[in-house]
C-alpha cells in the first residue's frame, strides 16, 4: 500500500467537493470550501481518528469495503475508484461485488429522497447504500459477506430474510425473486457469479428448484409489500425500482398508495428512525 500517495489523494478529492453537493449543511462559519476530515468520516462510515490516519500517510490498511465506502462518500469517478484502490494495495472489486462503485446518477437520486425511504442495490439485492429512512423501514445493511450479502439468497435459506415480509405475501415475493434471476442469468450470460449462486440454492432450498424449474422470467420494477414493522406494525407501500443503464444496480424507493395509513407511518418512522 502506498500510504503517502493514499493519504494525499484524499485530502485532494475531500477538498473540491462542496459541501452542499452531498448534502452537509454548510455553517456561516465554514473555514474550509471542501468537505473537513470528519464529514468525510462520517459519510464513509468510519471513525474520525481512523480517517485522520490514513489522510497522514499512517494506520491499517483498509479493507476493500472501506476503500469503496471513501470513494462513494468522496464521489469519485470510476477512474479515480480505480486509482484509490490502486493506491490502497486493493484488487479492483468485480462490478456486481459488494464493493462495487454505485452509479454517480443513482447516488444523486438517492440522495435527493430523503423523506423516502430508498437504497441502491446489485442486480443480486446486496444492499450497497441506504438511506436513513430505509434503515428505518427495513433495519440495518447487513453486515453478510460473499453470496450471504445476497437477500436474494437470504430470502430461501434464512428464514429471519422473511420476518419483515406479511407472511400472506411469502410466496409470491418468492416467485417474483425467482423470475427477476433468470432475467438476471440471461443478460449476465451465465457468469461464474450467478451460476454458483442458482447451483447453491438449487441444492439448499426445495422451493427455489421447484420455482426456478418452472421458467418464469420476468424483470422486477414495481411491486405492492406489506411490511411488518416491529414499532409501526403492517406497512403497505409501494415498491419502485429503476435500473442503472447496465442493469447492474437497481434504485429501490417505497412510497404510500393513496388513502390507507402508510404516509402517516412513514412520517411516524421517520420520527422514530431520527431518535436512534
Amino acid at each position: 500500500m502506498q500510504l503517502r500517495e493514499f493519504g494525499e489523494f484524499l485530502r485532494s478529492r475531500r477538498d473540491r467537493i462542496r459541501p452542499g453537493e452531498v448534502g452537509v449543511p454548510v455553517g456561516a462559519r465554514r473555514r474550509v470550501p471542501g468537505l473537513r476530515r470528519d464529514e468525510v468520516a462520517g459519510l464513509a462510515g468510519l471513525s474520525v481518528d481512523y480517517y485522520n490516519q490514513l489522510e497522514q500517510g499512517r494506520g491499517a490498511q483498509p479493507s476493500e469495503q472501506l476503500v469503496a465506502a471513501l470513494a462513494r462518500a468522496l464521489r469519485l469517478t470510476e477512474d479515480e475508484r480505480s486509482h484509490l484502490y490502486f493506491l490502497a494495495g486493493r484488487p479492483l472489486p468485480p462490478r456486481h461485488g459488494l464493493a462495487a462503485h454505485v452509479h454517480p446518477g443513482m447516488l444523486d437520486l438517492l440522495e435527493r429522497l430523503p423523506a423516502t425511504p430508498a437504497a441502491v442495490i446489485t442486480d443480486l439485492h446486496a444492499t450497497l447504500v441506504q438511506n436513513r429512512l430505509a434503515t428505518a423501514l427495513l433495519g440495518p445493511i447487513s453486515p453478510a459477506r460473499g453470496r450471504e450479502a445476497s437477500f436474494l439468497y437470504r430470502w430461501f435459506t434464512d428464514p429471519d430474510a422473511r420476518s419483515r415480509y406479511h407472511p400472506d405475501e411469502h410466496e409470491h415475493q418468492s416467485r417474483v425473486f425467482v423470475a427477476d434471476l433468470r432475467a438476471v442469468a440471461a443478460r449476465r450470460g451465465g457468469d461464474a457469479e450467478v451460476a454458483g449462486l442458482i447451483a447453491a440454492l438449487s441444492s439448499s432450498s426445495a422451493e427455489f428448484a421447484a420455482l426456478w424449474a418452472r421458467q418464469e422470467v420476468a424483470v422486477r420494477r414495481s411491486d405492492r409489500k406489506r411490511i411488518m414493522h416491529p414499532e409501526v406494525g403492517a406497512i403497505e407501500l409501494d415498491c419502485l425500482s429503476l435500473l442503472s443503464e447496465d442493469g447492474t444496480q437497481r434504485l429501490l424507493w417505497f412510497t404510500a398508495p393513496a388513502g390507507g395509513d402508510a404516509a402517516e407511518q412513514l412520517a411516524l418512522l421517520g420520527v422514530l428512525g431520527g431518535h436512534r
